[in-house]
């Protein structure tokens, strides 16, 4: 395996106690060398599973913002309205009595006054739901002065879904014309297929289009989505499920060139993402796809793969960073700068109840 040096590793929030996590959940945007991450914040608890969160105490979304290209990061307050509980995409982080779901309300959710411009690269948007299974619900919010202000929560129809569980994966197809990345619940209720849905008015509605493959008998989350060159779309999602007799964890490619109508499945860019897997940054960079991923397995560490013929093929695995003592890190989010190098951030540990915290790295694919 081969590894790329980074032209810097940097902390963008690292505190005594605290939980620091899952910026692919979120957002991440950059207007040149400026650059805006939202994350999740909490505390650190007994280690159950993958994670050492303290549940009993509020996981907060909060806003990173870099200006000199993320060498440097100050910290300011999301300061959008979250609807029902504190917390904001992350009831699974929550004992009961912090749960938003329960606790929305039609009063909760504000109608969008204004179109969203998608070709506006001012104008961000950010998804957010309550959990991950049946009955979760999704809204998302708008910003028109890089994430310092944010007007919404704007609620997402349930698309005769089982639940809506929204991560934000967004692609222009014109000024008030996108397609929207979302996961619904499988039919039994659980954890996740990945469908395509289509805004001809700025986000004012919505309509369903279709699911990138069948429904999985473990699940397949998270998108992560490009126009290819062609002007079709390629979304890659986090994908789990048994394989010949055990649990196993990958990333899969998709493309439809028909506006998220009809999906075909390209490639496997990610074979193993180790155990509980990963979700996928997909970037172009030049003429290339660079498929970023956190890898769970020994050692783990942030990884990419890259494709230069549209996600066809892909290139072995590369190594950004492998020094991460326990599996309990990742989920990245990635912008490409003016000089073509990537700025990803993603959450990191020193082990198994350690802090965990955020780190920016830079680097040339």
């Amino acid at each position: 395996m081969t590894r790329v040096l980074p032209t810097f590793r940097t902390t963008v929030y690292d505190q005594p106690g605290r939980f620091a996590g899952w910026p692919a959940n979120y957002g991440m945007w950059a207007f040149g060398d400026e650059v805006v991450v939202v994350f999740l914040l909490g505390h650190i608890g007994p280690l159950k599973g993958v994670h050492a969160r303290d549940t009993a105490r509020p996981f907060v979304p909060v806003v990173a913002r870099s200006l000199d290209g993320g060498v440097t990061w100050v910290l300011e307050e999301f300061t959008g309205v979250r609807p029902g509980a504190a917390t904001l995409s992350g009831d699974e982080h929550q004992d009961e009595p912090l749960k938003a779901e329960p606790r929305l309300r039609p009063e909760d959710f504000a109608a969008l006054d204004e179109p969203i411009d998608f070709t506006d690269p001012e104008c961000l948007v950010l998804c957010a739901r309550t959990g991950l299974l049946a009955g979760s619900r999704s809204w998302f919010y708008v910003s028109r002065d890089r994430a310092r202000s944010w007007s919404g929560p704007h609620e997402l129809p349930s698309f005769d879904q089982p639940g809506i569980s929204a991560r934000t994966d967004l692609v222009t197809l014109g000024p008030r014309k996108a397609l929207w990345l979302l996961t619904a619940s499988k039919s039994d209720g659980s954890e996740g297929r990945v469908f395509a849905a289509h805004t001809a008015d700025g986000g004012r509605s919505f309509t369903r289009r279709g699911y990138l493959g069948d429904e999985p008998a473990g699940m397949s989350i998270m998108p992560s989505s490009v126009l290819a060159d062609d002007g079709s779309l390629l979304t890659a999602v986090r994908c789990h499920g048994p394989r010949d007799g055990r649990n196993e964890y990958w990333i899969d490619l998709y493309r439809s060139a028909d506006e998220g109508t009809t999906w075909e499945h390209v490639a496997r860019p990610v074979g193993d993402t180790g155990t509980a897997g990963n979700p996928p940054a997909l970037r172009r960079v030049g003429g290339r796809l660079v498929c970023i991923y956190g890898f769970r397995g020994r050692p783990s560490g942030l990884r990419y793969v890259t494709s230069g013929d549209e996600g066809r093929s892909w290139s072995e695995p590369i190594t950004v960073t492998s020094d991460t003592p326990m599996r309990d890190m990742g989920y990245p989010r990635a912008v490409v700068m003016g000089d073509g190098s990537v700025l990803a951030c993603f959450y990191n540990n020193r082990g198994d109840e350690s802090e965990r915290f955020i780190e920016a790295v830079r680097w040339r694919p």
